[in-house]
């Protein structure tokens, strides 16, 4: 009913009912991962690139625990996923048995639900439930718990088909309450968020902006939400944002957030706004409406029928000169020039951008060798980029193999540095082993380099724990069967992606960088002196 076709695991013997059922299953493709925290990767970045619920097993506490990684970057997200996780025997429940975890409770923090199977006969109810609230209102994660002696009951399985997902729209009390905060603002901005990916209503943002002129910026790690080389493109609000692009919000008067929960990042640790500047607020989620700061108007609305709706208002255009404003110092701080003297990060992008199809799509883990890709790169069609805004370490690699099930016919790359990559390396085998051919490129400067950039800013000299060991990762890939080549200079880096967008098969680009230049902005020694 739910027309799942792929699902992720790790097998374990808690849900053997459910493996042998699988077997029975041909039109749903098993990916088994090496770790459960890869498989939750897998399924989250397929997840976020299909816009449909990824779908994970794992076994009891143990399984369960690997994966709540992925669980909580799903959460974070906005990312539809159900988990299904065995259980220990009903009978052995509270005395601490092998691998028990409490997995209603453990869960219940980071997902939109978490339950427990018990009785047999409500397995179709309470799995379409799963369903249903996975993908409705704000997207997000939920736990289905399977005791061990509750999946080998047969019993007759009746489900219902998939519920449509409500999409409510404003009112037109709402609509009338937009119209006259926007007759009355010099300097309007439009924040967009996953709301609006999650919506499909990319076109609708793009027709509402042209035709008012107002400027939009995306938020945090939602790139792809408008295209970056249209003239109302004016920036992205994450992590070491220029501050000439701050200033485009500070000068807003007017924010219209669209689909985002104005997160810590994406408002600058909360300090973006002031009292002075009015906001309109719509969002799918009651929830989200006010929690960060008090909207002058809270929509509750699907962003696709909000933006339906807004498109029908009639107000002049009279903001074409701060959209050109803001759009030149946008295209100013972000131009990608590159010169011999320049770190081999930024060459590298310049070829991605010289080189990739417009359509690729890119996936990147946590670290400081993304300010380059977050700062250069441009994003031109939709679907083209998933990136953690939990800020997981780990997820760049694993979740581009989820992405590249969902889009087979893309370019895929993921962007990982040495500390991110090594968290999830085991699921390169993963990708050998079902021929899934992304090309991954790893920054290696062997050390955890965003926060050894913090412990140089709070503690000078004072290097601890920061320091890795070296680490061949091309030779790492090519003894798991996938090609690897580890690159110096420019020219060679060039040379190995061109055969990896040749060969079409699961290709590490090791790029060996110098741990110096700590940011986009700063090396050590400037950080050191500040």
């Amino acid at each position: 009913m739910e027309e799942i076709e792929k699902v992720f695991c790790v097998p374990g013997e808690s849900y053997l009912p459910v493996l042998d059922a699988l077997y029975d299953a041909t039109f749903i493709q098993v990916i088994s991962a090496r770790h459960e925290g890869g498989a939750s990767f897998m399924a989250e970045g397929y997840a976020k690139s299909t816009l449909k619920p990824g779908v994970v097993f794992a076994t009891r506490g143990v399984g369960a625990t690997n994966l709540s990684i992925g669980v909580h970057t799903a959460y974070q997200d906005s990312t539809p996923m159900v988990v299904f996780l065995g259980q220990v025997h009903s009978q052995f429940r509270g005395r601490e048995g092998f691998q028990e975890i409490d997995l209603e409770k453990y869960f219940a923090p980071i997902t939109k639900w978490a339950v427990e199977v018990k009785d047999a006969k409500r397995m179709p109810e309470l799995v379409q439930r799963a369903f249903k609230i996975a993908k409705s209102g704000r997207p997000g994660p939920v736990i289905v718990s399977l005791p061990e002696d509750v999946l080998p009951i047969q019993e007759e399985m009746i489900f219902r088909p998939a519920m449509n997902i409500p999409k409510p729209a404003p009112s037109e009390t709402e609509i009338n309450h937009v119209k006259q905060l926007l007759n009355q603002t010099e300097h309007p901005l439009i924040i967009a968020g996953g709301g609006v990916k999650n919506a499909q209503a990319e076109l609708e943002l793009l027709h509402f902006a042209e035709k008012y002129s107002i400027p939009v910026m995306a938020s945090f790690r939602r790139h792809d939400v408008f295209p970056n080389d249209h003239r109302l493109y004016v920036g992205h609000l994450g992590l070491g944002v220029n501050h000439n692009i701050l200033e485009t919000v500070k000068e807003a008067d007017l924010i219209i957030a669209l689909g985002t929960r104005l997160s810590e990042v994406t408002t600058q640790d909360y300090s973006l706004f002031d009292n002075k500047q009015k906001l309109i607020h719509i969002d799918i989620s009651f929830d989200t409406l006010g929690k960060v700061y008090t909207p002058e108007i809270g929509i509750l609305a699907d962003a696709k029928e909000a933006l339906k709706a807004l498109f029908s208002l009639k107000i002049q255009d009279k903001w074409t000169e701060w959209a050109r404003n803001r759009r030149n110092v946008y295209e100013k701080v972000s131009r990608l020039r590159v010169t011999k003297t320049d770190v081999i990060n930024k060459h590298v992008i310049a070829k991605l951008v010289e080189k990739l199809p417009t359509d690729s799509l890119l996936t990147n883990d946590a670290g400081n060798f993304a300010g380059w890709l977050h700062s250069f790169y441009q994003f031109k069609e939709k679907h083209t980029y998933v990136g953690p805004t939990s800020g997981a370490m780990g997820y760049g690699m694993p979740a581009a193999l989820g992405a590249k099930l969902a889009y087979p016919e893309k370019t895929v790359v993921s962007l990982s540095g040495d500390g991110g990559f090594m968290m999830t390396v085991q699921e390169l085998e993963t990708a050998v082993r079902y021929d899934i051919p992304i090309i991954a490129l790893v920054f290696n400067n062997e050390m955890y380099g965003t926060i050894r950039m913090h412990q140089e800013m709070h503690y000078p000299n004072r290097v601890m724990a920061t320091d890795l060991g070296g680490v061949s990762f091309s030779g790492m890939a090519k003894e798991l069967g996938a090609n690897g080549y580890q690159v110096h200079t420019i020219e060679q880096f060039e040379s190995a992606f061109l055969k990896a967008l040749t060969h079409r098969y699961i290709t590490v680009i090791e790029i060996l960088t110098e741990k110096e230049q700590i940011s986009v902005t700063s090396t050590i020694e400037d950080i050191r002196q500040r």
